[in-house]
């Protein structure tokens, strides 16, 4: 999970608060010390956590929370904008060209994902309703090409490609002239990396930005390497003139330091971030929300977009319908964990829940694996047996167990919660029916 570490540290922390019906000065300092300790373990900048730790108390022992009714929830509040302050306050969104093609030029060393997130972004900006062409201009690393066609062939983009022999800055110029014949209204520029910053590296870069001026010019940095990205961030920047920054692997980043960190230090903002390894999980990066995230507040607006493009409104009505009519079959219950499995791992999901945090969940596995195990059993199952799971006896698990590579008890866990599911669907439409009917009142009307 994205920030866990921190998260947990800081929710504790300012758990502490929340509880106090007053607070002094010194209440203040001595949480703000073990905010301190929090940023610097999850690898913040030390000069990035002095000024926040500084602005927070600023703040935190002045008149707007010593003076208010629930301080602690007012300090909560502080901690929350200075938070969404440091990572750029609002959402910043790639500015699109007024006469196309819109050049975005990709910059990053080797191992950041930078190719990748070529047909990531691709991808995004096909949703927007753009045309995007990949350009391959990473003539250096071997396979780097075929590479781009592979993830180019993922998210049904074109690619542009003039071969390993001509020159990076021939190859943009052909593009652009191959975008407007072909009505390519964004290119996505791969340009090569290196395993750390030289001077050859830079030198083709600026040959490149001077010759095609490109609209956008984003750096991609691995957020799990924390400081190294902030410096990597700071010195193309100081080169190059960057844009915006693309941080992959932040689903993996349990510290934050390099999103806490980045816009502080370089002043450019960070307009997404990688959230998994499939090619739709690259997010607008929202501070607001992220700091939400992290304080336990949730992110009900980033769940919701999630499900409104990723389930089927058609199939949700028919579900309703079903449900109603007490029809829900295990034919359903697949369909829903294959929507569900769309909006990403299930630790993600919970995250975005308010007051919900995956790593304190006791009790509660929230494991990925898990749904793959349920789907498997259910693929396992004949049509007739879903639609009818009363027909399911003890030789038909046997063979269900058999066929989806699990145990019989794993098979009778999944009929059982069908069957509590399925009831429980059942006292809901009843009583629904019965409080239309005005027989019954809801619960807190007794």
């Amino acid at each position: 999970m994205a920030f866990e570490g921190l998260a947990n540290k800081l929710q504790e922390t300012l758990k502490k608060l929340r509880g106090s019906g007053k607070l002094n000065e010194k209440d203040v300092k001595e949480a703000m010390r073990e905010v301190k300790m929090a940023l610097l373990e999850a690898d913040v900048n030390f000069k990035v956590v002095k000024d926040f730790v500084s602005r927070v108390t600023e703040r935190a022992v002045g008149h707007e929370v010593m003076e208010s009714l629930t301080p602690g929830q007012q300090v909560i509040k502080i901690v929350n904008d200075e938070l969404t302050q440091l990572m750029g306050s609002t959402q910043s969104k790639i500015i699109f060209s007024p006469k196309p093609p819109t050049i975005i030029m990709m910059t990053g060393l080797q191992g950041a994902g930078k190719t990748t997130t070529c047909g990531k972004l691709a991808l995004n900006l096909k949703k927007q309703g753009k045309k995007p062409l990949l350009v391959a201009c990473d003539i250096y690393r071997p396979a780097a090409i075929k590479q781009l066609h592979v993830v180019a062939g993922q998210v049904e983009a074109d690619v542009f490609s003039l071969g390993d022999k001509t020159k990076p800055v021939d190859i943009c110029k052909a593009a652009i002239e191959h975008a407007s014949k072909s009505g390519n209204d964004v290119l996505i520029i791969d340009t090569a990396g290196r395993l750390h910053i030289n001077e050859e590296l830079m030198d083709e870069l600026l040959e490149i930005k001077n010759n095609i001026r490109p609209t956008e010019i984003m750096l991609v940095v691995d957020s799990m390497t924390g400081q190294d990205a902030v410096n990597v961030a700071e010195s193309f920047n100081q080169k190059l003139g960057l844009d915006g920054i693309i941080l992959t692997k932040l689903d993996g980043d349990t510290r934050g330091g390099a999103a806490l960190s980045i816009k502080a230090v370089t002043g450019k903002p960070i307009k997404y971030a990688g959230m998994g390894e499939k090619m739709s999980d690259l997010e607008p990066f929202h501070p607001d929300r992220m700091a939400s995230r992290i304080l336990g507040m949730g992110d009900v607006l980033s769940l919701i977009e999630k499900a409104q493009s990723n389930i089927d409104e058609k199939k949700a009505l028919e579900l309703e319908k079903k449900i109603r009519s007490q029809q829900f079959s295990f034919e359903d219950f697949l369909d829903q964990l294959q929507q569900m499995k769309k909006m990403g791992p299930l630790s993600q999901l919970v995250d975005m829940i308010p007051g919900m945090n995956a790593g304190k969940l006791k009790g509660m596995e929230v494991d990925d694996k898990e749904l793959v195990r349920v789907e498997a059993i259910i693929k396992s199952m004949t049509r007739k047996e879903r639609l009818e799971p009363s027909i399911i006896n003890g030789s038909r698990r046997k063979r269900i167990a058999l066929g989806s590579g699990t145990s019989i008890q794993d098979v009778n866990k999944v009929i059982k919660n069908f069957e509590q599911t399925r009831k429980m669907m059942k006292q809901f439409a009843d009583m629904e029916k019965d409080i239309k009917k005005g027989k019954k009142k809801l619960p807190f009307f007794k």
